[in-house]
């Protein structure tokens, strides 16, 4: 397991954000773009993640950095931790298949972390019964994406305003109990039923640095994160300026 410190931060001028539960990237890079350095923390494997990463378990790690007091090198945490049980896909297979209870929900311990580190983050959360505050809701088609996935995200120690959601164009295309429809977003979930190819994902989803498609299913759009940060560090420069 890689230890805290084999990770190399280079000196710059750029805010350090740590993302957490980080899978492939989908929001680090987003973060990358907006004008921060970033730093990765992710359980699995993930030898497509752009940026220096962290092996382990996201929460244990991030109590590492308390306790040393290696947090206070970040301006910002972002999480993503899984919430399956509370997902809205996988719970209404659960009680249509009688099943339930069999998924970790990490937003609360995630939480009680993150307002220990004292810094401001965002947790990330997919529609469903995540006991979450919808401080935002992102969709693709705010940003011309060809996917819809929406994304909710409650805002720790900071605000940002609301964007409006944008009307969707269509259906997502695919198959629905057995009848295909077409449409202009793909399905960014799943395997069969019409789902898109590998290619046609990572187009769709503005994501090109990781050719496998659990870790494409699973990520968050760079475009969302990007507009978080970039809104996160508008805020801290009219503080200053104020």
């Amino acid at each position: 397991m890689t230890q805290p410190t084999d990770i190399r931060r280079a000196r710059g001028l750029r805010p350090r954000a740590l993302d957490l539960f980080s899978c492939a990237g989908g929001a680090g890079t987003g973060y990358q773009r907006a004008g921060f350095a970033v730093d990765g923390c992710d359980i699995a494997d993930r030898p497509n993640y752009p940026f220096p990463c962290h092996r382990g378990d996201a929460l244990e790690y991030l109590a590492h950095l308390i306790a040393t007091g290696e947090i206070r090198r970040y301006a910002f945490v972002h999480a993503s931790p899984p919430c399956q049980d509370k997902c809205a896909l996988t719970v209404g297979t659960n009680r249509s298949r009688g099943w339930g209870g069999t998924h970790e929900d990490l937003v609360a311990p995630t939480r009680d972390l993150l307002d220990r580190t004292g810094l401001p983050y965002v947790i990330e959360q997919p529609n469903g019964r995540a006991r979450i505050r919808k401080d935002l809701t992102l969709c693709g088609e705010m940003f011309g994406l060809g996917v819809i996935r929406h994304r909710n995200f409650e805002l720790g120690g900071w605000t940002a305003a609301r964007p409006a959601h944008v009307p969707h164009r269509g259906r997502v295309r695919g198959y629905r109990h057995g009848a295909y429809f077409d449409g202009p977003y793909v399905a960014a979930y799943g395997n069969g039923g019409g789902k898109p190819t590998v290619p046609e994902l990572q187009t769709a989803m503005g994501i090109t640095w990781t050719d496998v498609r659990e870790e494409l299913t699973e990520a968050i759009p760079p475009a969302y994160s990007e507009w978080i940060g970039r809104a996160f560090l508008a805020s801290r420069t009219l503080e200053v300026a104020a």
